[in-house]
């Protein structure tokens, strides 16, 4: 479930709780999580299957990245910059076309999440730097209708990322990943202008169980309040 030590001033209801469904997905959806919680799988899966266009991060191209995982202290701050101006590159190229909405979007990442990682790495003072070229670069993308959070504990999101076998992600600590997890929902818990819904998974494996996959479709065309709504699963 949701750390205890994150506010808790967002709906908690069970998956039968859910009635008002629309036929279709919001038009807009972005898909996201911590590292190794499945977000990519997601996003890639929903779009094949609904016929949307699907922006991934393209974080692999990082050079830095290998580095900070040894490192943190000494990298944070090219890691974290290479990652905003990618992200701001990749937005600004896929949502100015034109016929972005005909079908609809699904993404793994919001630009957001380039201030959290940063808020989460950086020292005091570099932060300050970070966020001023931040609001230049956060050039009034379109907001995602729903933010889908898929939650997993820690011991997770390790054993995935140990799946999935990337060297680099070797290096990660538990400390990191429960700092992200925070730093996501301290920013969900105050969100006042979008809809979040956090999908509890724990272990559940929806590539290998397709009742749970449509069961996460299902609750993808909700209607949610603006604020955070976590669903068990």
């Amino acid at each position: 479930m949701v750390p205890p030590f994150i506010r808790r001033d967002w709906r908690i209801i069970a998956a039968s709780q859910i009635t008002k469904i629309r036929t279709v997905l919001p038009n807009f959806i972005a898909i996201e999580g911590n590292i190794g919680a499945g977000k990519t799988t997601l996003a890639s899966r929903l779009a094949a299957d609904q016929n949307r266009r699907l922006i991934l991060e393209e974080f692999s191209d990082n050079p830095f990245l290998p580095p900070f995982y040894r490192e943190p202290e000494r990298y944070a701050f090219p890691v974290e910059l290479f990652f905003m101006a990618e992200r701001h590159k990749q937005l600004q190229s896929e949502l100015a076309q034109t016929d972005l909405f005909t079908n609809g979007v699904i993404a793994d990442y919001i630009f957001v999440k380039t201030l959290l990682f940063a808020r989460n790495t950086l020292p005091e003072d570099e932060f300050r730097l970070f966020s001023r070229l931040f609001k230049v670069m956060d050039a009034g993308f379109p907001n995602p209708e729903l933010i889908v959070y898929l939650h997993r504990p820690v011991e997770a999101l390790q054993a995935n990322i140990a799946k999935r076998g990337r060297e680099y992600e070797k290096e990660i600590k538990d400390e990191y990943l429960a700092s992200v997890q925070a730093a996501y929902f301290n920013y969900f818990g105050s969100q006042k202008e979008q809809a979040v819904l956090v999908l509890e998974l724990g272990d559940k494996n929806f590539s290998d169980d397709e009742d749970l996959y449509q069961r996460m479709v299902t609750l993808m065309q909700a209607e949610y309040p603006v604020g955070m709504t976590s669903v068990a699963l």
